[in-house]
């Protein structure tokens, strides 16, 4: 395990999947930064690292009410990467989570345990 590294993650406090997440690193005692980007949203740099990284398809959560939400348009326009960042950039609760940085420009996204034993 890389102590020295500080793990970023990010996502919304109230979502149980980011519940279980943190209170595994907290269980781990690895030390984190999250990002809660429902308090301090987030930015189209983040986004950009984001989308190098995961298909748009998959950095967006297909299956949540917020995505149910939009409009035909809204939904039809992620497959543009500019106009998914805007819209992710106006609404973070499509976003799936958590995303997280594990440092040395390794990242993770979602909930899998037995993945992120042999990553962190």
């Amino acid at each position: 395990m890389y102590f020295w590294i500080m793990i970023k993650i990010y996502g919304i406090k109230n979502c149980d999947t980011m519940q279980k997440a943190l209170k595994w690193l907290d269980a781990k005692k690895l030390k984190y930064y999250f990002h809660n980007y429902k308090e301090e949203s987030i930015d189209k740099a983040t986004l950009e690292v984001w989308l190098k990284n995961f298909p748009v398809d998959k950095l967006i959560n297909l299956k949540s009410s917020t995505y149910r939400l939009l409009s035909d348009l809204e939904k039809a326009s992620i497959t543009d990467k500019k106009k998914a960042i805007e819209l992710m950039m106006k609404n973070t609760s499509i976003i799936k989570r958590p995303v997280w940085d594990l440092g040395s420009g390794k990242f993770f996204l979602g909930w899998n345990e037995d993945e992120l034993k042999s990553l962190v």
